[in-house]
């Protein structure tokens, strides 16, 4: 079927009471409109602050005497059916649902009748947004004033809507303008790619993967793609990173069942077999390690292996930035952390910067060199690359008064600054630590004394402690490795 896409007008009271859109371009009503909330969108986000705006925004129309009030656009999916299930609006359409039940509690509203997912976002911020619009309804007191407003919302607020059959362009029609809504970041686009991607699934499994998605912390999940992830897949290639959108999110799309060729069977075929093994008992029997399923810098298998992708690097990142003691696998009380996770090192956009390059180089040798249990050998290597990771990471900090994302792209490009290098490259490249271990060892150079202008990184005594004895100046641990030209 070939793509098709309409575009038309719709008045609130039409979509929501009488299930219908207005009409489209030949100005023709289109009827028998169930509108659905897919799996993949996001909760209900808006608060009963956005709900009361909402409505002061209606009300202040409304007194201006604005024949039509353009309240956004809706973008809606539809296959076949009566069924449109809903891209982007989402936000709108809920609240407006419940202005017009707070307005009349009589209308019978099918769009509410549908259940959604019970997050704590959707249990809590949808009955709180009905609570406070009921409650600025009932200070209406005049019921003519009451009426007259649901008047106005039914026939006079209008929605641009946009109807496509395909989803994947679907996403390309989100409105910008929309600045009161919550637009879909890439990785919720990810999700519904991949959500598609998984037919062969029964209800049972997809509501497990949707769930286990939903219960990450999704702004921390959103911060795992954009700024470590994609820039993982950049900078090995040796390119720089900027941003993941919507319009280059297709390096985490990946192989789906379809393609065929002898790259896509390769990486399919060991995704099921490190998946088979370590669903079955020979792990436990053997003794052997867990296999691991995915390497950074190799293809994605689209559908169910993207979430267990996910959830296999958001627990890896959590590891490596949790320098507790007793917690995790990977990173555990490293004395160069715990003065990086002092609040000061912390603070800046050159300290988040250096501290990402930090972070993203651990993940990176993690992924490609330390087993899901690692034994004692594993993580004296992997302290011994941490301590690299930090001279060549804070080298960057150092050199510079102000770290911005130019100054560090360069940097791992090799601009000529001390220690510049693509560390990602030299990780992705090596056959083993011993190796990568040995090529560092002659790529991470000694700062001389008169390359240092960051004043923060000089400012105040090097050996200065607090009482936990965690050293205030990271310019301590470059001196007592002898990664400083001037020291005896």
């Amino acid at each position: 079927m070939p793509f098709e896409l309409k575009l038309a007008i719709t008045k609130i009271g039409d979509l929501l009471l009488s299930n219908k859109i207005s009409q489209d371009e030949e100005g023709n009503a289109i009827p028998d409109i169930d509108l659905e909330i897919p799996d993949y969108q996001r909760p209900y986000k808006w608060t009963a602050k956005n709900g009361i705006q909402l409505l002061d925004d209606i009300s202040s129309a409304k007194i201006a005497n604005k024949e039509t009030y353009r309240v956004g656009t809706l973008i809606l999916h539809h296959d076949k059916g009566s069924t449109y299930y809903i891209v982007d609006g989402q936000q709108r359409i809920i609240t407006f649902s419940l202005l017009l039940k707070a307005l009349d509690n009589e209308s019978a509203i099918r769009f509410l009748e549908q259940s959604l997912a019970e997050n704590l976002y959707n249990m809590r911020n949808i009955p709180e947004t009905y609570r406070a619009l009921a409650r600025r309804v009932d200070s209406l007191t005049d019921e003519k004033d009451k009426n007259d407003l649901l008047d106005y919302i039914k026939n006079n607020c209008e929605l641009i809507v946009v109807i496509t059959g395909d989803l994947s362009e679907a996403f390309q029609f989100f409105d910008s303008q929309n600045a009161r809504g919550k637009k879909l970041y890439p990785h919720d686009l990810l999700k519904a790619y991949h959500l598609r991607e998984m037919n062969g699934l029964d209800a049972s499994e997809t509501e497990d993967v949707v769930k286990g998605w939903e219960d990450l912390n999704q702004k921390e999940l959103s911060a795992l793609f954009s700024d470590y992830l994609y820039r993982v897949k950049e900078w090995t290639k040796g390119n720089k990173a900027w941003e993941l959108t919507e319009y280059n999110i297709q390096k985490f799309k990946g192989i789906t069942g379809q393609d065929n060729y002898p790259y896509a069977q390769f990486y399919k075929g060991a995704y099921a077999y490190s998946d088979s093994v370590n669903h079955s008992a020979m792990p436990f029997v053997s003794g052997i390690r867990n296999l691991k399923s995915f390497q950074l810098d190799t293809p994605i298998v689209s559908g169910k292996p993207f979430f267990d992708y996910a959830k296999h690097y958001f627990a890896i990142l959590k590891d490596i930035q949790n320098n507790d003691k007793y917690e995790g696998y990977y990173v555990n009380d490293n004395d160069i952390v715990k003065t990086l996770d002092l609040r000061k090192y912390k603070n800046g956009v050159g300290n988040r910067i250096t501290r990402l390059l930090f972070d993203t180089a651990l993940l990176l040798y993690v992924d490609r060199f330390c087993p899901e249990r690692p034994t004692k050998t594993d993580l004296e290597m992997l302290n011994r690359f941490l301590l690299f990771a930090f001279i060549w990471a804070y080298s960057l900090r150092a050199q510079y008064y102000n770290v911005g994302w130019l100054s560090a792209q360069n940097y791992i490009m090799g601009n000529g600054m001390i220690n510049s290098f693509n560390m990602y490259k030299a990780i992705a490249d090596a056959d083993t630590p011993i190796s990568l271990l040995s090529e560092l060892s002659g790529r991470v150079n000694p700062l001389p004394n008169d390359a240092i202008v960051d004043n923060a990184a000089n400012k105040g005594d090097r050996e200065e402690m607090d009482e936990e004895g965690v050293y205030q100046n990271h310019l301590h641990y470059f001196k007592v490795n002898h990664f400083m030209e001037d020291d005896e």
